[in-house]
């Protein structure tokens, strides 16, 4: 075993998923990126091929909470050294024709029993989760389940209290509006969207999925000792930090 900067990543299969995994690939800061799916992505181990960097899918066929849970540790056994831990797991269209706890079942449940895998596996510090603006365990569970209403925003609120109380120490919580360069976001609004953003509530601006995954790799690297939530503005402030961070290391090495 040697002593590396590894990252762990779930839900590497959507657009959030894909701009983080391949902005991890091409950041110096870490030598392997583990990913932990129901199958393998060819057009990732594709973009780590290209990148010369390594990559390790550990594959999930049966994704229950309990094997999800054993794959995340068994997939860290080996690795020494600092661990950075990701998940951008979430139904991302569709939520509105499903039970709520459908919807549960995937953005609650999984999403413990991977934060439960990490604290387990003991080397696990700090996780980066992505949820959504709005979310609250508070709100109602009648009603729509479409993203932004009550119901929904219920879920990714449970989802946050269920990570917080089982994961690791730290986590920081990713709650952006509407996604940019998401398959799930109507081409209309990905256009109209940024022209009316001056007017729009900070909290709520639309922003890029690359944007999302530059936020929480910066984040990640400043080694954060408490927990915390990241909107729109305190994900572009996070971004502004760790460029800055990056170049006067940069200028020292």
């Amino acid at each position: 075993m040697s002593e590396t900067r590894t990252a762990i990543v779930l839900g590497a299969s959507g657009s959030v998923g894909g701009a983080l995994v391949r902005a991890l690939l091409h950041d110096g800061a870490f030598d392997l990126v583990i990913t932990l799916g129901r199958k393998s992505l060819p057009d990732v181990l594709a973009m780590a091929r290209a990148s010369g960097s390594e990559l390790r899918e550990q594959l999930v066929p049966d994704m229950t909470p309990a094997a999800l849970t054993a794959a995340t540790v068994g997939a860290l056994r080996d690795i020494d050294g600092d661990v950075a831990a990701f998940s951008v797991l979430g139904i991302g269209a569709g939520t509105a024709n499903m039970s709520i706890d459908a919807h549960r079942a995937v953005d609650v449940e999984l999403n413990a029993a991977f934060a439960r895998g990490l604290r387990d596996a003991g080397n696990v510090r700090h996780l980066a989760y992505m949820t959504a603006v709005g979310a609250d365990a508070t709100a109602s569970e009648a009603g729509s389940g479409a993203a932004g209403m009550a119901r929904y925003n219920r879920v990714k609120g449970e989802s946050e209290v269920a990570v917080r109380a089982q994961g690791p120490a730290v986590v920081s919580f990713f709650r952006p509006s509407m996604i940019l360069g998401s398959k799930h976001t109507p081409w209309i609004l990905a256009k109209l969207l940024p022209v009316f953003s001056v007017f729009t509530p900070s909290k709520f601006r639309s922003i890029t999925a690359e944007q999302i995954a530059m936020a929480m790799i910066a984040t990640t690297k400043a080694k954060p000792t408490t927990s915390a939530i990241y909107h729109y503005r305190e994900m572009i402030d996070a971004i502004a930090r760790g460029t800055t961070h990056d170049a006067e290391k940069g200028r020292t090495s």
